[in-house]
């Protein structure tokens, strides 16, 4: 699969690096030349640097939108993603708060839906957004014998299922969570599990397992 990266940060560099060593073609597009140039070094395996966002944009199916959630809207608007590519997008709009993150986006509507609404044509997927770029770096994420679920939100079945794929290339497990309109629960819940996190406690704690939770027997 042509993957396009716009972003060479963490994220950028942890994603990017998984796929190209699964077999992908990856290219990094960034503001900052140089440092496209040095992600896809590290990410190796045939991965390139293109001369920026737009280029990047144009490079593959699946563009992943790795820049900070404060001027993701506007990069997207700039580098006008073709019809019909499927953006991915890991971003937290995230914030100080009195009480830990708070969501830049509260009160609607959710990053993802915005990205949607600056790229009408695209297909966008709400993914990876829920862990630390150093959790993209394990080959692969497991903890405690299980490997990490990664929810994904997005309106087009195709989409998933390609972000799906690219969930399993990184040793995870892809499970559809609902469309794109349910994207600000997952924002919301990503917030809160950081805010745990960052006072110390453990966020997988707060829920039992699904045989404890009331849902019905699968």
């Amino acid at each position: 699969m042509r993957i396009g990266i716009i972003g060479a940060g963490n994220m950028a560099r942890a994603l990017g690096g998984q796929w190209a060593r699964a077999g992908h073609e990856v290219a990094f597009g960034a503001r900052d030349a140089a440092r496209a140039a040095e992600a896809a070094e590290l990410a190796g395996h045939g991965a390139r640097a293109v001369q920026g966002p737009v280029q990047a944009a144009g490079f593959g199916e699946v563009l992943l939108l790795a820049v900070p959630a404060g001027v993701v809207e506007q990069v997207v608007t700039a580098v006008a993603p073709p019809t019909g590519q499927v953006l991915v997008d890991c971003t937290n709009p995230l914030a100080p708060g009195p009480h830990g993150p708070a969501l830049t986006t509260a009160g609607g509507p959710s990053m993802a839906e915005r990205i949607a609404a600056a790229a009408p044509g695209t297909h966008v997927v709400k993914a990876f957004n829920t862990c630390h770029e150093s959790v993209w770096r394990l080959t692969p994420p497991v903890f405690e014998g299980r490997p990490l679920t990664v929810p994904l939100c997005g309106d087009d079945p195709g989409a998933l299922a390609l972000v799906a794929r690219l969930t399993a290339d990184l040793g995870a497990t892809p499970v559809t969570a609902g469309p794109l309109a349910r994207t600000g629960l997952l924002e919301a819940a990503t917030a809160f599990a950081i805010g745990l996190w960052f006072a110390g406690h453990d966020a997988r704690g707060v829920l039992p397992p699904r045989l404890y939770s009331g849902a019905p027997a699968a």
